[in-house]
C-alpha cells in the first residue's frame, strides 16, 4: 500500500473539497489510490468532484486548421505563456496543424513529415527551434476529422492569433445541406463543445468505463441513505439519465439558445438547412489538460541560488 504522505492528503482535499481527516481516510480506505479515493468521498457525499482535478502545467498553443470536409488540431507545449506569445513560435504551431492535417492527426506521422519550407522533418524542426527561442518545447498531440459530404468547423475559444488559442475545437457534421448554413451550426456547436467538454456526442458512443464507474458512485451514495434495493435501483437510474445531460453532447442543453438540447438544436436547424444533418464527431484539445504543473517556491529557489 502506498504510504498516506501529508502531500497526498493535501492533493486529495485540493481535488475533493472534504476536510483532511476525510481525505486521509479515504487514502487509507482506497490503499493510497487517489481516484478510487475521490470515489469514496463522493460515495460518502463527502465530495463534489465527477472529474479530475489539478493545475494545469504545460503552456504552449493549441493550433487548428480545417475548410470545407477536414480539419486538424495540435497542441504545442512550452515551458512558458511568454514562449506562446512569440510570433516564431506561434508561426510553427500553425504550421504544424496544417501538416497535421494531411497527416490525418496521427502524431507519429506528423512528426516524421517534412516541416513545410524546411528540408527538416517536424521533429527536428521543433528540436532546432528549441535551440533558436531558448526553451524545451514538444509536440504533444494531435487530431483529424473528415467526412464525406457535409463540413468540419473549427473553433478557438480567446484566439491569440489567427487558428491559435488555449482551446480549439473541430466539429464534424454529415449534411448535403447548404454549406455556409451547416458551417454557422458547426460553429454554434463547437463553441458548445469549448464551454461544456462533454465526453462523447451520444450515449450509445460514451466510454462503458465511465458510465460504470459513475453507477458505481451513484449506487454507494444511494445505499448511505438506507432505502431498500428497489428504491436505489430507481434513483440510480435517474441520476444516470441526470449524468447523460451533463456529459453527453446530443443530451445537453444547447448554451446558444439555454433551451433545447443539442439534438434538439440539430433537428431543427435541418429545415433551414434544408437536408438531415448528423453531427459525426467532435475533438476539443484545451491546453495542458492532464499535466500536473509541479510547484516550485520562488523565494525558496531565490535563497538557494544565492547560497550557490
Amino acid at each position: 500500500m502506498a504510504e498516506i504522505t501529508a502531500a497526498l492528503v493535501k492533493e486529495l482535499r485540493e481535488k475533493s473539497g472534504a476536510g483532511m481527516m476525510d481525505c486521509k481516510t479515504a487514502l487509507t480506505e482506497s490503499g493510497g489510490d487517489m481516484e478510487a479515493a475521490v470515489d469514496w468521498l463522493r460515495t460518502k457525499g463527502l465530495a463534489k468532484a465527477a472529474k479530475k482535478a489539478g493545475r494545469v502545467a504545460a503552456e504552449g498553443l493549441v493550433g487548428v486548421v480545417a475548410e470545407g470536409t477536414s480539419g486538424a488540431l495540435v497542441e504545442v507545449n512550452s515551458e512558458t505563456d511568454f514562449v506562446a506569445r512569440n510570433e516564431n513560435f506561434q508561426k510553427m504551431v500553425g504550421t504544424i496543424a496544417t501538416v497535421a492535417k494531411d497527416a490525418n492527426g496521427d502524431l507519429a506521422k506528423l512528426l516524421a513529415a517534412p516541416y513545410p519550407g524546411s528540408s527538416k522533418s517536424v521533429q527536428d524542426y521543433v528540436t532546432e527551434a528549441v535551440g533558436t527561442i531558448g526553451e524545451n518545447m514538444t509536440v504533444r498531440r494531435a487530431a483529424a476529422l473528415s467526412v464525406d459530404k457535409g463540413v468540419v468547423v473549427p473553433y478557438i475559444h480567446n484566439q491569440v492569433a489567427p487558428g491559435l488559442g488555449k482551446i480549439g475545437v473541430l466539429v464534424a457534421l454529415e449534411s448535403a445541406g447548404d454549406e455556409a448554413k451547416l458551417t454557422e451550426l458547426g460553429r454554434q456547436i463547437a463553441m458548445h463543445v469549448a464551454a461544456t467538454s462533454p465526453a462523447s456526442v451520444s450515449v450509445d458512443d460514451l466510454d462503458q468505463e465511465l458510465v460504470e464507474r459513475e453507477r458505481a458512485v451513484l449506487i454507494g451514495e444511494a445505499k448511505e441513505s438506507g432505502k431498500p434495493d428497489n428504491i436505489i435501483e430507481k434513483m440510480v437510474e435517474g441520476r444516470i439519465r441526470k449524468f447523460y445531460e451533463e456529459v453527453v453532447l446530443l443530451a445537453q442543453t444547447f448554451v446558444i439558445d439555454g433551451e433545447n438540447t443539442v439534438e434538439k438544436a440539430v433537428k431543427n436547424a435541418e429545415g433551414d438547412v434544408g437536408a438531415p444533418i448528423k453531427v459525426a464527431a467532435f475533438v476539443r484539445f484545451n491546453l495542458g489538460e492532464g499535466i500536473e504543473k509541479e510547484e516550485s517556491d520562488f523565494a525558496a529557489e531565490v535563497a538557494a541560488a544565492a547560497k550557490g
